[in-house]
C-alpha cells in the first residue's frame, strides 16, 4: 500500500527545478545586458542636453534677428571670452550669476535678456538637482562672429561633449 502510493504521486525533482531557475538567470541577465537601463538613461539625458544647446543658440540668433545682427549684449561686449558658463540667475538679485571656479571663471553668462521673448527659461543639465546654484552646466563662447554652445556634462558623448556652432 505504501508503494502504490508513493509510485501515483508525481513531482519536479531538485534537478530539474535547479535546471529551470538556472535558464531563467540567465535569461534574465542576458535580456538586463542587452537593455542597459544605465545606458538608456544617459542616452535620453544627453538628447535633452543636444535640444538644451539647440534652445539656447536659437534663442541668440532669433535675438540677432529681431536686432538688426546685433547679439545681446553679454555676447558683445569687449570683455566677453569664452567658453564662459551659462547663468540661470535672478537678475534682481545682485551678484547672483558671479562665482569662481577652480577653471578660473569668475562670472557666468546671464542671458536671462533672451527669457520670455526668445526661450521659456534657460534650460540646465537635466543630471542638476532642481535646487541647485545658478549654474547650468552649458557654456557660450564667440570667435569670429560665431557662436558656440557646449554641454560639459555629456554621459554618452565623446569628448568635447555636445557642442553647436553657428
Amino acid at each position: 500500500m505504501i508503494t502504490s502510493f508513493l509510485r501515483k504521486r508525481r513531482a519536479f525533482t531538485l534537478i530539474e527545478l535547479l535546471l529551470v531557475i538556472g535558464i531563467i538567470a540567465i535569461l534574465a541577465s542576458i535580456v538586463i545586458v542587452a537593455i542597459n537601463p544605465t545606458r538608456q538613461l544617459g542616452r535620453a539625458r544627453d538628447a535633452q542636453r543636444r535640444s538644451d544647446v539647440n534652445t539656447i543658440l536659437n534663442a541668440v540668433y532669433q535675438y540677432s534677428i529681431d536686432n538688426n545682427g546685433q547679439l545681446p549684449s553679454i555676447l558683445s561686449g569687449s570683455n566677453f571670452t569664452g567658453p564662459t558658463p551659462v547663468c540661470q540667475g535672478d537678475t534682481r538679485i545682485t551678484g547672483a550669476c558671479d562665482y569662481t571656479s577652480p577653471g578660473g571663471y569668475t562670472k557666468m553668462v546671464d542671458l536671462d535678456a533672451l527669457t520670455g521673448s526668445y526661450m521659456v527659461k534657460v534650460p540646465r543639465d537635466p543630471s542638476l538637482a532642481a535646487n541647485t546654484a545658478t549654474g547650468t552646466r552649458y557654456t557660450i563662447s564667440k570667435a569670429n562672429n560665431r557662436v558656440t554652445v557646449a554641454s560639459y556634462g555629456s554621459e554618452q558623448t565623446p569628448a568635447p561633449g555636445i557642442t553647436v556652432t553657428r
